[in-house]
């Protein structure tokens, strides 16, 4: 049986963002839980369904392989999971990946979040690889503070609200869950003295420059992560990754689709009618293409190997030209009393030097008797 979508269901867009996918998964664990739905198998298989979903979708990397493969992307890593265990483990992996492991005493700890970056790429360069330069802004630790958002020379003190744990626990129905302190934002620390230069916060915002390197063969929609590049975590926590898309330009001369390129030429009427040879450009070099005697417009002509290789690997694609006949303009006198006197040399046998016209006019025969 085919798997569903995981954004379909999660019930979420494909841009969903990291809080909505998790505020998505606790709502269907909450309702679908098997300990809310004894003896229901279906509820169970759509727990089962929410929680892998969430799995893939809550990992940045995961998430990334997912969105470029699909399932076959993620199936070496995920494997579906039993729907054992009671609401603690719904709530348990839950606010652990949201609020952090260290929830119940001291400081909290938060990974740094995901940046995404938005690259423009020449097709040469996506083709050929290359070395691309980025400035983005991050947020750093605070080097006045080293984090800690308090003013030089003192320290956070401990929260009046939740006792330094961080938590606190709130009724909902039958059951109580645990949530962040509303007073300290989950630290369990307050700030008496604010940081002159973060104002509190423990980070402040600088802008650096990466040089990232673009693998030859990459396509609109593929994405290079950068480990660690992207924003500070928090309480000793790792730095989020910073994850750069790439989106190839049009190009004045050829059209991408995967590994093959195609192109426009036009030809005139006398190459086409007599044949010759034509010299096509590629992202190479120039090639050489024989005209057929009587070659039609729009007919298309492979030369192999002439295309891409992917970024994935696989065999170099084809160059696909299409010929367009290109219809004189501009005339003289002359060459028009030319043109008329080789129309006048066809007389009756137009049929022999121009099959389409003539299969296409016995069509419309046909079509009006």
């Amino acid at each position: 049986m085919e798997k569903q979508d995981y954004y379909e269901t999660l019930s979420i867009s494909r841009t969903a963002t990291t809080v909505e996918i998790k505020k998505s998964y606790r709502k269907m664990a909450m309702k679908y839980h098997p300990d809310r739905n004894p003896d229901n198998a279906d509820a169970e298989a759509h727990f089962k369904e929410a929680k892998e979903a969430y799995e893939v979708l809550s990992d940045p990397q995961k998430r990334a392989a997912y969105d470029q493969f699909g399932h076959e992307g993620v199936n070496q890593s995920t494997g579906g999971h039993r729907g054992g265990g009671g609401f603690s483990d719904v709530f348990g992996d839950v606010f652990n990946d949201i609020f952090g492991a260290s929830g119940r005493g001291g400081r909290q700890s938060y990974r740094g979040a995901d940046l995404r970056y938005h690259l423009d790429l020449s097709l040469e360069d996506a083709v050929a690889g290359t070395t691309e330069k980025i400035r983005i802004p991050v947020n750093v630790e605070c080097e006045t503070c080293d984090g800690s958002g308090a003013k030089k020379g003192t320290e956070p003190v401990t929260c009046t609200t939740c006792a330094g744990h961080g938590q606190v626990r709130m009724q909902q129905g039958f059951f109580q869950v645990q949530q962040p302190c509303p007073h300290c934002g989950g630290t369990g620390k307050m700030i008496k003295d604010p940081c002159v230069d973060c104002h509190g916060e423990g980070q402040i915002q600088e802008h650096k420059t990466l040089s990232v390197k673009i693998p030859a063969g990459v396509d609109t929609g593929d994405r290079i992560r950068l480990s660690g590049e992207g924003e500070a975590g928090t309480g000793g926590a790792g730095s989020g990754d910073l994850y750069v898309e790439v989106q190839v330009l049009p190009h004045d001369v050829f059209t991408r689709d995967g590994s093959n390129l195609y192109c426009d030429m036009p030809i005139s009427f006398i190459t086409a009618t007599l044949g010759g040879e034509l010299e096509v450009p590629t992202l190479n070099g120039k090639a050489s293409l024989k005209i057929p005697e009587g070659t039609q417009t729009g007919t298309q002509f492979r030369l192999r190997s002439k295309g891409i290789r992917s970024v994935r690997g696989g065999a170099v694609g084809d160059l696909m030209c299409r010929v367009i006949l290109e219809t004189p303009v501009k005339l003289s006198k002359k060459q028009k009393e030319l043109l008329e006197q080789f129309e006048e040399t066809l007389g009756g046998s137009r049929g022999k030097h121009s099959p389409k016209t003539s299969s296409w006019l016995d069509a419309v025969k046909d079509f009006f008797d």
